[in-house]
């Protein structure tokens, strides 16, 4: 673990629902000096990604996040080794706006960000250490089916993954081959062993 414990920003990648926030509390309470983002905090307004000019999965993968002003405020300053004193917006999804938040990260605090796709080209080249959540379809379809209650019923959750969200997985998986860019790989097999592991 020492890998992790060493690197100033760390990824938790994964496709929808595969327990990328779970594990980004674990690893929270396991580390100790550390600040966590969400990529949620960086998408972009309902007007801008659910563009009806393109497909759903295309508005999904090519227009649900502000790559360059995460990069910008957030994930070069880090990189360089700086600290950051920065009012930065941050998404309010009751609002469908920004909150301006004040962000103090002092040099030597570990960031650490969870959401799909971070190992895009636009970001992997940011991060010291990636983990990615390697876990079957069928399970996180369960998952989901429980917890995006607030889409609709069973139905209209199944309608907005088959439209929107796995295709657009299906196209990352395909072009960045995830797995083989990860640092490490958790699957639902070793994930028990993880926990045991950062309890103890």
């Amino acid at each position: 673990m020492n890998a992790i414990s060493n690197a100033r920003l760390i990824g938790i990648d994964g496709l929808g629902g595969s327990g990328k926030t779970t594990l980004a509390r674990t690893l929270e309470k396991h580390l100790g000096n550390v600040m966590v983002f969400h990529l949620d905090d960086f998408i972009h307004p309902k007007n801008v990604r659910y563009d009806e000019t393109v497909s759903e999965w295309e508005a999904y993968y090519y227009k649900q996040w502000r790559y360059d002003y995460l990069i910008q405020r957030l994930l070069q300053p880090v990189k360089k080794g700086l600290s950051i004193n920065d009012n930065i917006e941050l998404y309010d999804k009751e609002q469908d706006d920004y909150i301006r938040k004040q962000i103090f990260i002092p040099t030597g605090t570990q960031i650490l960000i969870e959401g799909v796709f971070l190992q895009r080209a636009e970001l992997r080249k940011f991060f010291d250490f990636v983990i990615y959540l390697d876990i079957d379809k069928e399970t996180r379809r369960k998952r989901v089916l429980k917890r995006d209650s607030y889409i609709g019923t069973q139905e209209d959750i199944l309608t907005k993954y088959e439209q929107r969200y796995f295709p657009a997985e299906e196209r990352y998986v395909k072009e960045y081959d995830p797995i083989r860019l990860a640092n490490q790989v958790i699957t639902e097999s070793t994930m028990n062993s993880w926990n045991r592991l950062f309890r103890d």
